[in-house]
C-alpha cells in the first residue's frame, strides 16, 4: 500500500474536483465554484469543466439545479471519512464485536467484497473468517446472510489483541509524518494532495477505545490538522462551509 513517506504530486483535476465535493458536506458547488477553485490549484476552466464533465458520466458527481452534488458511491465515502473525521471517545464496557463466516464455496468476487466491507466498518480479521474490534462504535453493525454476530469478551488482554490485529505503530508513525508534511507544506496543490492521504489515513484508523490506544496515540491531532485545512479551504477557495 502506497503511503505519505511516497513523493505526493499534485491531485489531478478530476481528483481536485471530487476532492473539493468531499469536503463541501453536503453543500453544492455551482461550476463557478468550481472553476474558481481550480484555478486557485492551477487548473484552468476548461480542464475543471471536462474533469467534471466526466465524473457525472461515471456517476461519481450528479448535476442539479443547484449545482454539483456527489453521486450515491461518494456519499457513502464520505459518510466513512466523516466517521473518521468526527470520532470522539464514547464509553466502552469492554465487549469486542464478532463477525464470522458461516457460509463456504462462495465465488472469488463475493468474498473479496464482503472482506472489504468489514473491513470497512473497521473490524480486522483475527483468523480466516472471524472478523472483530472493541464493541465501541455508535453505529449499526454490518450484517449480511454470511455472518453470524456475536458480542464476547476475551481472555487474552485487549490491548495485546488489539495490537496484534493493527498495526498501530505503523499507523502512528505515518500520522506523525502526514501532521510534519501539512505543515512544512505550503503549495496549494500540494496541501490538497497532503488532506487527501491524511483524510485516507483517517479513514484507516481502528477507532479504538481509549483504553486500547498507545499512550501517543495522534489520531485526534491529525483531525484537528484536517479540520483546520477544511476552514483554510473555505476561506482561500470561497468554498461554501
Amino acid at each position: 500500500m502506497a503511503t505519505a513517506r511516497d513523493e505526493l504530486a499534485p491531485l489531478s483535476a478530476r481528483s481536485t474536483i471530487l476532492s473539493l465535493m468531499l469536503g463541501a458536506h453536503p453543500n453544492p458547488l455551482t461550476p463557478a465554484d468550481l472553476a474558481r477553485a481550480g484555478q486557485f490549484f492551477g487548473i484552468a476552466p476548461a480542464t475543471v469543466r471536462v474533469a467534471a464533465a466526466r465524473a457525472v458520466s461515471d456517476g461519481d458527481l450528479r448535476r442539479t439545479d443547484a449545482g454539483y452534488r456527489l453521486g450515491e458511491r461518494l456519499v457513502q465515502r464520505q459518510a466513512h471519512q466523516g466517521e473518521a473525521v468526527r470520532m470522539a471517545d464514547t464509553p466502552w464496557d469492554g465487549s469486542w464485536e464478532m463477525a464470522i463466516v458461516v457460509a463456504t464455496g462462495r465465488p472469488g468476487p463475493e468474498r473479496a467484497f464482503l472482506r472489504d466491507a468489514l473491513k470497512a466498518h473497521r473490524l480486522a480479521e483475527l483468523r480466516e473468517g472471524v472478523w472483530t474490534r472493541p464493541a465501541n462504535l455508535q453505529r449499526p453493525r454490518f450484517s449480511d446472510p454470511v455472518l453470524r454476530d456475536f458480542t464476547a469478551v476475551p481472555d487474552l488482554d485487549p490491548a495485546d489483541l488489539a495490537a496484534s490485529l493493527w498495526d498501530l505503530a505503523g499507523w502512528t508513525r505515518e500520522a506523525e509524518h502526514l501532521l510534519e508534511r501539512l505543515a512544512a507544506t505550503a503549495q496549494p496543490a500540494l496541501r490538497l494532495a497532503t488532506a487527501a492521504a491524511i483524510v485516507r489515513h483517517l479513514s484507516a484508523d481502528p477507532l479504538l477505545p481509549r483504553e486500547l490506544r498507545p499512550a501517543d496515540w495522534p489520531a485526534a491531532a491529525l483531525r484537528e490538522a484536517y479540520r483546520a485545512y477544511q476552514r483554510e479551504l473555505s476561506e482561500l477557495a470561497a468554498l461554501p462551509h
